[in-house]
């Protein structure tokens, strides 16, 4: 079963609840999101292999560490994904990114792609799959799902707010994939909005609320 971790550090709880603001603006918005994201993918990313390289410093030749490849991949859920997306290329600048758009069928209530474009070499990959919101689950296992389809493995799901039912949801689909959430909240309501969550965030990162 994978891990859940639900972050507890200062900054990202004091900058998650300027986010969760009404009055918070597209902009502020929108950079919060960005800096929450960055703060996250630094603990996310915690378990990267790395590797002995030699370098000369000024001084003389010394060993040291660094990463593994280059084998990351971020994959945001269109459309709110793509506002983590900075944030995380900020720390890790080679990672590839795919998109991943999925829309909910108004009859069946089922996930449907309308889009999907991944590295080709996804299935050595890690995988951050990203959205703002884990609220049903259901876009992030259809999201999941499809990049298993295409040879992905190993595939973190990663979101700043989630609920109970998104998350007990996810890990019964897809026990292997680790969750990092910035803040953890009380339930869905009748709407499937996260209580007291922040809103749409796809509509308050991009001004169309």
């Amino acid at each position: 079963m994978g891990n859940v971790y639900v972050f507890d550090h200062p900054l990202i709880q004091h900058k998650m609840g300027i986010l969760r603001d009404k009055n918070t603006s597209t902009k502020d918005f929108r950079e919060l999101t960005r800096e929450i994201s960055m703060m996250m993918t630094y603990e996310a990313t915690r378990s990267l292999p790395l590797q002995d390289v030699e370098v000369e410093t000024p001084i003389r030749k010394a060993t040291v560490k660094m990463l593994k490849g280059e084998d990351i991949a971020i994959v945001p859920i269109l459309r709110a994904g793509l506002g983590m997306v900075d944030g995380m290329q900020a720390l890790v600048p080679n990672a590839k990114v795919g998109h991943i758009g999925v829309y909910r069928d108004p009859d069946t209530h089922k996930p449907i792609e309308y889009y999907c474009k991944l590295p080709s070499d996804i299935a050595s990959r890690q995988v951050f799959v990203v959205d703002p919101m884990l609220a049903t689950g259901g876009s992030a296992v259809a999201s999941i799902d499809f990049i298993k389809e295409r040879g992905g493995k190993n595939i973190i799901f990663m979101c700043l707010i989630a609920a109970p039912e998104g998350i007990d949801f996810l890990q019964s689909k897809h026990p292997d994939a680790d969750i990092f959430i910035a803040a953890k909240d009380s339930h869905l309501n009748e709407n499937a909005y996260i209580v007291p969550g922040l809103g749409d965030a796809g509509d308050r990162l991009f001004g169309t609320k």
